[in-house]
């Protein structure tokens, strides 16, 4: 049975994300004014220390995500990528994340994750969870994992493939040689 979903399919917290947009963009207002009024080697190192923190929201917040294609699963993490083709995958669960299986490793994608409020909520009793909880959105991402598996996982995909977030690696990189060099010469 073939599915009549889109071309891909992408989850991701909207909790952190939302959380992050808000961090970014007070230091975003930081940003603006340390430009607008103080235009120092004091102010380019407190700039370059904001925008490192922001660097740091969006990786910790915003960048992770799951994406469900029709040859792969993207796990983006953190500060790597893991492709992962549908053939390679064994299975899928949720701890306090999401881990996907493969026949050799289990890796753990952030872009999915349980809020403790709805664990909480489950332990103490209630059996089956409010179509709004992380637990149901867990579990259909878990669910939309297996049906892709069933789908996709007879066709040969390829090689598991890592790589770095480079952009973002090297954004950090420039921000902290600025910053180093401005505390110097402050």
């Amino acid at each position: 049975m073939k599915s009549n979903t889109a071309e891909t399919e992408r989850y991701l917290s909207t909790s952190n994300r939302i959380t992050g947009v808000i961090v970014m963009f007070i230091g975003a207002l930081g940003l603006l004014d340390i430009v607008i009024e103080w235009r120092t080697v004091t102010g380019l190192l407190v700039g370059c220390l904001i925008a490192i923190a922001m660097m740091l929201t969006y990786v910790g917040l915003i960048r992770p995500s799951v994406t469900l294609g029709r040859t792969d699963l993207l796990l983006r993490n953190h500060l790597r990528d893991h492709r992962i083709p549908w053939d390679k995958v064994t299975g899928a669960d949720i701890t306090d994340i999401l881990r996907v299986h493969t026949e050799n490793d289990r890796f753990r994608a952030p872009g999915v994750q349980l809020v403790m409020r709805d664990l909480r909520k489950q332990r103490m009793g209630r059996d089956k969870p409010a179509s709004e909880s992380s637990l149901s959105r867990a579990d259909l991402v878990v669910d939309r994992i297996e049906a892709h598996m069933s789908q996709y996982g007879k066709e040969p995909g390829g090689e598991l493939r890592t790589s770095w977030a480079r952009i973002e690696l090297i954004v950090i990189a420039v921000l902290a040689v600025v910053a180093v060099v401005a505390a110097i010469l402050r």
